[in-house]
C-alpha cells in the first residue's frame, strides 16, 4: 500500500526554491509544487479511464496540509465512483455561475431561464420578430405582457397546465374581449410549440383548451352590392368639394381595386403614366416578412381614367415624393382617417364609413365589377352556371373570384369609371349602361 501523509508543515515552511520547479510529495498523488518564485501549489494526480490527470487544489499556505489533504480524499473518492474530479469541479463552477446569474436576475426583476417569460421572450426575439410585420410583433409582445406574464410568466413553462392556462385566458374574456382571448390562445401555443422543440417543455396544453372559450361573435358588414347605392356612392365622391388630392383619392380607390393603406401610400416614382402601370413595392403589400424581402413587385394596370386622375393630381403634388401627401408635410401621405371621413359624408355615411373601415372600396365593387365586365364575360345572374368572372353564392348574389394577370383587369376599371350613377335601376339594366 502506498504511503500518504508524508510531509508535515515544517518541512513545507523549510523547503527553498530552486531554479526550477520542484515537488514535494505527500503520498496519494497529492504534491506541493514549489516555483521558482516561490509560489507553493497543491497538485492532486490521478488516473481515470486508463489516462494520467493532474488537477490543483490550491495554493499554500492559503491552503493548508489538512485542508489539502481532505481534498484529495474527495478527489480519490470520486475517482473511485468513476468520475472526473476535474468534470466534477467544471459543473460545479457553471451551477454556481448559474446560481449568481439567477439571483442578479431575481434582483433586477426579469424573467428567470426555463419560465414562460423567458422562454416567450426568446420565441418572440428569434423566431416571431423576424418572420411577421413590425405590427403584428408588438401585437404578440404586448398580449403576452398584458394578460400572461402578470400570472405565467413566473412559472416554469412545463410546469403550467391547461386549467392554469384557462384561467388567464377567462379573464381576459370577462372583461368582453373574446376574440383577444382566442388570440392570446394562439399566441400561448406558438410559445409551447418552440418550448417543446428548446426542451423547455414536453407537451403544450393549448389544444386541451378546445371548446373551453366562448366563440367569438363577429359583426358583419357587407359589401354595398346594390347598384343604386353604388352610385350614390360614386355620385358622393364625385360631389366632394374639398382637397383636390382626397377627392382623387376617393374616385381613384374605386378604379384600382387596392387597399386604403396602399392608396394613400402611392409614390410618384412607383408609377409608370405612359405605360399605365402601378408597381407597389413588395416591403409595402400585406405580405409576411420574408415575403416583403423576397417577393417581387405587386403591378396595378391603370384604366385610362385612372391615368387621367393621376396627371390631373400631378402638377399639384407632383414636386414631393407621395401622390397624396399630407397638408402639414409634403414627406408623409395622408392617413385612412382622412379618406374614411370623406367617405362617410351624406348620403351614405354608415356603409361607406364601414366599407372604408374595414377593406376599402375593393369588397364593394367585386360584385359589381363582374356584371360591368365586357359583354361575352358577362352572366346573368338568375342563372346557375359559373364563369371566369361570376361565381354563384348561395345567396344568389355574384362574386367575383380572386383577380388574375393585370390584362384581364384593366376592361373592368375602365367600365366601373363609365357605370351610369343615374337614379334606381335593376343589376341588369345598370350593367348593360356600361359602354367599354
Amino acid at each position: 500500500m502506498a504511503t500518504t501523509n508524508t510531509l508535515s508543515d515544517a518541512a513545507i515552511r523549510k523547503a527553498k526554491p530552486s531554479d526550477k520547479p520542484r515537488k514535494l510529495s505527500d503520498g496519494g498523488g497529492l504534491y506541493l509544487e514549489l516555483q521558482p518564485n516561490g509560489g507553493k501549489w497543491w497538485r492532486l494526480k490521478y488516473r481515470i479511464g486508463g489516462k494520467e490527470k493532474r488537477i490543483g487544489l490550491g495554493t499554500y499556505p492559503e491552503v493548508t496540509l489538512a485542508d489539502a489533504r481532505k481534498r484529495r480524499d474527495e478527489a480519490r473518492a470520486l475517482v473511485a465512483a468513476g468520475t472526473d474530479p476535474s468534470e466534477a469541479r467544471k459543473a460545479g463552477k457553471a451551477e454556481q455561475q448559474r446560481q449568481q446569474h439567477t439571483e442578479a436576475l431575481i434582483a433586477a426583476g426579469e424573467a428567470l431561464p426555463g419560465t414562460f417569460e423567458a422562454v416567450a421572450l426568446e420565441w418572440l426575439e428569434k423566431v416571431h420578430t423576424p418572420a411577421v410585420s413590425t405590427g403584428y410583433a408588438k401585437r404578440s409582445s404586448k398580449q403576452l405582457e398584458d394578460d400572461v406574464f402578470p400570472r405565467l410568466g413566473r412559472l416554469p413553462i412545463g410546469a403550467i397546465t391547461a386549467p392554469m392556462l384557462l384561467e388567464v385566458l377567462r379573464r381576459v374574456e370577462a372583461r368582453g374581449a373574446v376574440y383577444s382571448a382566442h388570440r392570446v390562445k394562439q399566441t400561448c401555443g406558438l410559445v409551447f410549440r418552440y418550448a417543446i422543440a428548446t426542451g423547455h417543455a414536453e407537451r403544450d396544453p393549448v389544444p386541451d383548451l378546445r371548446g373551453a372559450l366562448a366563440a367569438p361573435v363577429g359583426k358583419h358588414y357587407p359589401a354595398i352590392t346594390d347598384p343604386v347605392r353604388v352610385g350614390e356612392l360614386l355620385r358622393a365622391f364625385d360631389a366632394y368639394t374639398g382637397q383636390p388630392g382626397t377627392r382623387i383619392a376617393l374616385k381613384l380607390a374605386a378604379l384600382v381595386f387596392q387597399r386604403p393603406g396602399n392608396v394613400i401610400a402611392m409614390r410618384w416614382d412607383d408609377l409608370d403614366l405612359d405605360a399605365a402601370t402601378w408597381s407597389i413595392p413588395s416591403e409595402n403589400m400585406k405580405r409576411l416578412k420574408v415575403e416583403k424581402v423576397n417577393g417581387a413587385a405587386h403591378v396595378v394596370p391603370l384604366a385610362r381614367q385612372s391615368v387621367a386622375l393621376l396627371r390631373e393630381l400631378q402638377p399639384l403634388t407632383g414636386s414631393g415624393p407621395y401622390c397624396f401627401p399630407g397638408l402639414r408635410s409634403r414627406d408623409r401621405h395622408i392617413s385612412n382617417v382622412t379618406l374614411n371621413r370623406r367617405s362617410a359624408g351624406p348620403p351614405v355615411r354608415g356603409a361607406a364609413a364601414r366599407v372604408a373601415a374595414a377593406d376599402g372600396i375593393r369588397p364593394l365593387l367585386l360584385p359589381w365589377s363582374a356584371l360591368a365586365g365586357p359583354p361575352h364575360q358577362q352572366r346573368d345572374p338568375e342563372r346557375g352556371d359559373a364563369s371566369a368572372w361570376v361565381q354563384r353564392r348561395g345567396d344568389d348574389r355574384p362574386r367575383l373570384p380572386r383577380p388574375g394577370p393585370h390584362r384581364h383587369r384593366r376592361e373592368p376599371a375602365r367600365g366601373r369609371s363609365r357605370v351610369d350613377r343615374s337614379p334606381a335601376c335593376t343589376l341588369e339594366e345598370r350593367a348593360a349602361r356600361v359602354h367599354l
